[in-house]
Formats: C-alpha cells, structure tokens, sequence
C-alpha cells in the first residue's frame, strides 16, 4: 500500500514529526524546488512551553494549536499525511506507516520525546503526564473535576486525597505548572470555590536539591523562593518510588527514609525519554532513547541521507554538550535550518558532498526561561541572569512571538491581558467526550 502522494522529479525530502522542529524545517523548504512530506500522528502543530496554561485552564487548545494544513495552503509541492509511522526501510528508502509506504531522497526524524516514567508501571498507570495538548486536556478536566468531589466530601481524610494536588519534577514545566495551581489557589478558589480556600495544597517533589538544574544556581534559587512565598510546599531529595491506590510513596535520597502522601492528582514532569522507530541501528540508540548522530545531524550506522533533530537527537563529538544538547526549543529549531543548509548543499552536486563541505551544526544558545507566575520569571541572556517583572514580561514577549496565526496571537495577548487585572475566565469547564 502507497500513500498516495504523487512522486514527480523533484527530490523529495520527508520529514517524520510536525513539532518545533519538524515544522521548521518543512518552513525553511517552503520556497525550495522540494517536495516536502511531512508526517505526523496529529494534524496539528503544538506550542509545548505553553501546554500547562491549558491544563491549568488559562488558554484553550485551539490557542497553541495550529493546523498543518492551514499553514501550507496552495503549496502543490508540499504534502501532509496523518500517520503514525512504525519502521524506517533504508533499502527500500521508504518510511512504513498505518497509511501506506512513503519513499524519500532525504529523511528528517523529528518525533521528539515523550514522558519518561522511568520503568515505574504503577506510576506510568495512575499520574497524569502534561507533553502534549491532550494531556494537557485531560489535566485540567482532573484538576476540576477533584475541586468539585472536594466541595461535596464531608469525609476530612478523603477530602485530602482531592486537594493535594502533587508535581514530580522541579524543571521548567514542574515549576511552571506549581506557579499556576498557585495563582489559581489564591485567585479562583476564593470566588468559585470559598470552603476550599485554605485546604488545597500544592506540592513539588524532585530528586534533587534544587530547582532547574539546567539553569544557574541562582536562578533555582530564587524560583524557589518565588514559589515558597505562593505557598507551594517544595520538597528536595525525595524521589517518588511508587504511587496507586492514590497514595504517593517517595523515598528519601540521603536518609532513604520512606514517606506517603494521598493525592487523586500527581503531575509527572520528572523527565523525558526520544520517541523510538524501527528501522535504526541499535549502535545509533542512545541516552533516554535519544539518536546519535554526526556534527551534520545524520543518524549514525545510516545513510549520509538519514537526519535526526530535536528532543530525540543526540550529536555525539560536541566538547561543549558532551551529553548531548539541551532538549530546548531553539536547539531544534537551529538544528533545522543547519539540516535544510546541509540538504541543499547535498543536493547541490552529482554526487553526496564529503563531509567537510557541509556545515557542521554549533548551537548559539540564545538564552533560557522559566516563568513561576504572574510578574514572577527568571531569564538568563548570555551572563546576564536576572528574575521579576521584567523577566516575566520578556517571557511574554518571547512567547506569544513564537505562537502560529496572528489570530492566535491576539486571543492569547487578550487572555493573558484579562487574566492580568482579573481571573474571572469562562474556561474552567470540564469536558469529556463521550463515543
């Protein structure tokens, strides 16, 4: 079976994945003499750094969401296929997948990461990840939907159960989703839920001794201080073991002290592992599932025509990011437009360019950010490292740039507009589809 994508005599590059990445890439192709196909389980493109404003009821999907489609509109040279793909044939240079097999000249995996629970089953079963908008859904309608068994439970030990609401993971997405539960604690349960004002508690968990490891000592510092002053209760060196019957079961790191906790709702941000497809070279597997590929992003043991980037590449040979690069959003999107230089280059000649001719990629690190609530962020910007006010409105600014269609732009610069002055939002509505 074929996916019935028209092959003519252009060279036809297929990109696996439509996330940060991916749709950089097929962006940087969009003028080209290329036939793009780009491949993805959704039809949609997600905005990950702002998934935990929709679980916390802060934005709709639709607002961080945009259709592929939409965005290729009139390009005959460019196709979509929703598919989930399941094995790489690189004799055949074809890519399997639930709609048919797809050739290509040139391959880009970009399928990212997804929620690492680290082999704990009970956990995998029972807490709720937040990767992706879906998740992100069935988040906010937990949250809900626990707040509304609280207001009717008379029983004080089960009420327990519903309103702590436990984060496992004390990077970016753990302390920006303990901010919001914060911000919603001290804004929202005062007007639509009062006798539960003073008996929610949020808690972050982590392995470690502080917060955003992937930023300096500072910066963690003082995200914590933001968060105790919210009243979320941060505890370090305990790392969760278990969690069913909806009891939280962690162990201390040091003491190896063992500690319960009952919640109806833990979020597990604690780490992530690359999405795996057949077809790879077991010596190209790595670190959490990540690929290893050359200085030029191509996969290792593969064809120089097999690229790898974002979450689930590993460049190996970097003295800089020995253990690879920063799973971030500007990696992937600078490892894109190196691939499509490098493609092009390829392309160029008769025959494949040897690998001194194409450029190697180097990451120029742009800076990094975590938001903890409102007029609470920290930022780093080359050695400048500072946190507040305005750290957070930078925060915005950089976002709502990178977020698809300006008619996503403008409801999400109305809602955050809105939420400034007040918190009375119509989305805390709890939706669950029904076949």
């Amino acid at each position: 079976m074929r996916a019935n994508i028209r092959r003519n005599e252009l060279t036809r590059v297929v990109i696996v994945g439509g996330g940060i990445g991916g749709l950089k890439l097929a962006m940087a192709l969009r003028n080209t003499n290329y036939q793009v196909v780009l491949v993805d389980k959704n039809n949609y493109n997600q905005f990950p750094p702002l998934i935990y404003q929709v679980a916390s009821a802060g934005l709709e999907p639709s607002n961080i969401a945009f259709p592929f489609r939409r965005m290729f509109q009139g390009r005959k040279n460019f196709f979509f296929r929703m598919a989930d793909v399941t094995r790489i044939d690189e004799e055949e240079q074809a890519i399997e997948t639930t709609v048919g097999l797809i050739h290509y000249n040139y391959l880009v995996l970009a399928q990212g990461a997804t929620t690492n629970f680290f082999g704990n089953k009970d956990v995998e079963k029972n807490a709720m990840p937040m990767k992706t908008v879906e998740n992100a859904m069935a988040l906010r309608n937990k949250i809900l939907m626990e707040l509304e068994r609280a207001e009717t439970e008379e029983d004080p030990e089960q009420r327990k159960q519903f309103l702590n609401f436990v984060i496992v993971g004390g990077g970016p997405s753990g302390v920006e989703i303990a901010g919001a539960l914060a911000e919603m604690k001290a804004n929202v349960l005062p007007r639509d839920y009062p006798d539960l004002m003073d008996r929610m508690h949020i808690y972050l968990v982590d392995s470690g001794q502080r917060l955003l490891k992937a930023m300096d000592e500072k910066s963690g510092q003082r995200a914590y201080e933001d968060l105790r002053r919210m009243n979320v209760h941060v505890r370090f060196g305990w790392r969760v073991i278990d969690y069913k019957d909806n009891i939280v079961t962690a162990k201390n790191s040091e003491t190896g002290e063992i500690k319960t906790l009952p919640s109806r709702c833990v979020i597990w941000v604690s780490g992530i592992r690359a999405n795996s497809i057949e077809g790879v070279p077991q010596e190209a597997i790595g670190h959490a599932g990540r690929l290893l590929c050359d200085r030029f992003n191509r996969v290792k043991g593969m064809k120089g025509n097999v690229f790898c980037i974002g979450d689930q590449s590993l460049i190996e040979g970097d003295p800089e990011y020995k253990l690879g690069h920063p799973q971030l959003a500007q990696v992937a999107m600078q490892q894109a437009m190196n691939v499509a230089k490098n493609i092009k280059k390829m392309d160029a000649a008769d025959a494949p360019l040897p690998g001194e001719a194409l450029t190697p990629f180097v990451y120029k690190n742009l800076g990094t950010m975590a938001t903890i609530g409102r007029k609470c962020a920290v930022a780093e910007i080359g050695k400048v490292k500072f946190g507040g006010f305005f750290a957070w409105l930078l925060w915005l600014v950089v976002h709502l740039r990178s977020i698809l269609g300006v008619k996503n732009k403008f409801i999400v610069l109305l809602n955050w507009m809105w939420s400034y002055f007040n918190y009375k939002q119509s989305l805390r509505l709890i939706l669950r589809p029904r076949k």
